[in-house]
């Protein structure tokens, strides 16, 4: 396999993505825990080589199966497998062998703990998501995004060797934050979807009842965050959260009085980074921690 393609069925702005939320999680669960941890340097390392592992395996797995869906939709139909540059069985190959990898390396690197939010994660994406759910039900992506909230409880658990309710309660951050996200994109890219058959919400019940959901779940989501602070988090993730948190309510409004594609399009980018910013939120909490 050609390097352009390994890096394409990879999907490396994911793979970034939730090694970012993993790292920022194992550094937070280092300082806010109740009985604050020292991690050493190579720790780090490992949570981001199995988390590279897991995402980019779990990323070809999606490619291989997607395979027959892919070219009916302009997004998907130059990928490697429809384009003809790369053969089904390879991915599958390369998929499996880096999803199994990571599951391994956590075990034996990091902790048991660790390795079942990576196994949790990968199972979560490929079987729940993409096998099961993308192709029956609307609420795919809402179940689906207990992907992205196991990168986080691997990496807290990468510190402490278990999950506290704190530690839970960020990573369930990611599980609120994705049909939002998610949603957005749907109706940017909602004809494709129709054409492929896939059962995304803005197909089944149109684009201005689907603003209105994802309007709904930003006003779980903008609570949720700033909730966190009962449970332990600090003054700085609290300003944060609430400015990030308040900006995409703002969009996702506007949204609902122009539910289009175009605009949809300028909601998604304004969601995009949010996982990013209120994870690192989370580590700059933990290294100046402030509460009143």
């Amino acid at each position: 396999m050609a390097l352009k393609e390994i890096l394409e069925v990879s999907k490396p702005r994911i793979v970034i993505l939730l090694v970012i939320t993993a790292v920022a999680s194992l550094y937070g669960a280092s300082q806010l825990s109740p009985d604050p941890v020292s991690v050493d340097y190579m720790t780090y390392v490992h949570i981001v080589v199995a988390g590279a592992l897991a995402s980019a395996g779990s990323s070809a797995l999606n490619h291989y199966y997607d395979r027959d869906i892919d070219p009916r939709m302009t997004r998907t139909s130059t990928r490697p497998i429809p384009a003809g540059r790369i053969s089904a069985k390879a991915v599958l190959s390369y998929g499996l062998v880096l999803s199994c990898a990571s599951v391994l390396y956590g075990y034996f690197l990091i902790n048991m703990a660790s390795s079942f939010f990576i196994a949790l994660g990968i199972f979560s994406y490929v079987v729940i998501y993409t096998v099961w759910l993308k192709r029956l039900n609307t609420s795919n992506i809402v179940i689906g995004g207990i992907a992205g909230s196991a990168a986080s409880w691997a990496g807290w658990a990468a510190a402490t060797g278990t999950l506290d309710l704190l530690g839970f309660l960020v990573g369930f951050l990611v599980f609120v934050w994705t049909p939002s996200h998610f949603w957005c994109l749907a109706m940017k890219i909602r004809d494709e979807y129709e054409q492929a058959n896939v059962p995304m919400l803005p197909v089944v019940i149109g684009m201005r009842r689907t603003s209105k959901y994802i309007l709904a779940n930003t006003l779980i989501l903008l609570p949720y965050s700033l909730a966190l602070y009962v449970f332990g988090m600090g003054l700085l993730y609290l300003g944060i959260a609430a400015v990030s948190g308040g900006l995409m309510l703002l969009y996702h409004y506007r949204l609902t009085q122009n539910p289009t594609s175009d605009f949809a399009w300028r909601a998604y980018k304004v969601t995009a980074p949010y996982l990013t910013i209120i994870f690192l939120a989370v580590a700059i909490d933990g290294a100046f921690h402030i509460r009143i």
